[in-house]
């Protein structure tokens, strides 16, 4: 693949186009980043996120203009190891860790990555999403045992005081994946959790969110989580995150956390009427984690892969125009008439993790 260096304008989808590249060994130039606002240049977890990068790899070469409106960036190689990083608060740690699980398992050695900030804003994909559905689809495409999330800390926004840490074995290629049924939904699970405020609000989070699902299924269990002391950050809060499960194995969540103000019945309402709106969606990869099944497919051997997904995201279609760029990899999208979901097929690039002996 030509090292030609790829360039790109603005602000969005800055993270993955950085993983991306890490990946493709790509050169890339992103530039007028902000550069009309008022405070022009990257915002603090860009940068933030940027210091996550050079942590993980070796050798990466980094140029950001005096203002910072302009980004050049010439990837190293995966490392990977033992790592710390202070997420800050203005993200959550889940815009961290997404990039973290795109890269742990091409690296030099297994990833243990212990990360803290914030665990659950409605901004980012909570550590929750991640622990039970995220980490479940990369599963799929032939992980060994040794891929967790463990929570040690919860952290609620604004403050934050979170902890997590993640354990990634490394990989030396996937397996094709063709997942293409989605079945029906057998069962749903859930974790409400809360901090600093009354241990009595998860169980009004689960009461108010089966008295919406207890119509549709009987099958549901939502664990409650309730932190106390220094295990339960440095601001009150508390969330909702519910997986709705099918018989062919498919993964559908929806999540929820409280702004100030609102009531935990309000939260799970809400929460539950999200996963009935995914679950009408349909298909095997949901909304939150189209990203993950089409970048390991982009990954894989060189054979075809293919699943299937519920609605295409306005995200999804710039990752699907960035993985053109990076990879050169085309996608056959063909809608499904009969239940209105997208069947999506490629074929992988035969992408080689070389610092993986072959047993």
């Amino acid at each position: 693949m030509s090292k030609t260096i790829i360039k790109f304008e603005g602000h969005n989808y800055f993270r993955q186009r950085l993983v991306m590249a890490t990946l493709s060994g790509r050169p890339v130039r992103i530039e007028k980043i902000r550069s009309e606002d008022d405070n022009p240049g990257l915002k603090d977890y860009e940068a933030n996120f940027l210091r996550l990068l050079e942590k993980v790899t070796n050798g990466s070469h980094l140029e950001i203009n005096y203002t910072g409106t302009a980004v050049f960036y010439k990837p190293g190689i995966i490392v990977g190891g033992k790592i710390q990083h202070d997420c800050g608060t203005a993200r959550g740690v889940g815009y961290f860790l997404e990039a973290l699980i795109a890269l742990a398992p091409f690296g030099k050695l297994p990833m243990n990555a212990l990360l803290t900030g914030i665990t659950t804003n409605n901004l980012d994909i909570s550590v929750d999403t991640i622990r039970t559905v995220t980490l479940m689809q990369l599963k799929r495409f032939g992980f060994e045992d040794g891929l967790e999330l463990k929570i040690n800390k919860r952290g609620a926004p604004p403050l934050g005081g979170g902890e997590v840490v993640f354990k990634c074995p490394i990989i030396r290629a996937l397996k094709p994946l063709q997942f293409i049924d989605e079945g029906r939904i057998k069962r749903i699970r859930g974790i409400a959790y809360c901090t600093r405020v009354s241990p009595q609000t998860a169980n009004r989070l689960v009461d108010s969110a089966r008295s919406v699902l207890n119509r549709y299924i009987p099958d549901i269990y939502i664990y409650t989580d309730v932190f106390k002391g220094a295990e339960s950050g440095k601001s009150p809060g508390f969330a909702l995150t519910l997986v709705a499960e099918s018989t062919t194995g498919a993964l559908l969540s929806a999540e929820l956390a409280a702004n100030p103000g609102e009531t935990p019945e309000d939260i799970g309402k809400k929460c539950a009427k999200m996963l009935l709106e995914e679950v009408n969606k349909g298909g095997c990869f949901d909304s939150v984690c189209q990203w993950v099944g089409l970048l390991m497919m982009v990954l894989g051997p060189e054979d075809v892969s293919k699943i299937r997904i519920g609605k295409i995201s306005p995200f999804t279609i710039q990752y699907l125009r960035d993985l053109k760029s990076f990879f050169g990899v085309t996608f056959k999208i063909r809608p499904d008439p009969e239940n209105k979901t997208i069947l999506m097929a490629c074929m992988g690039t035969g992408y080689v993790n070389v610092n993986k002996k072959t047993t």
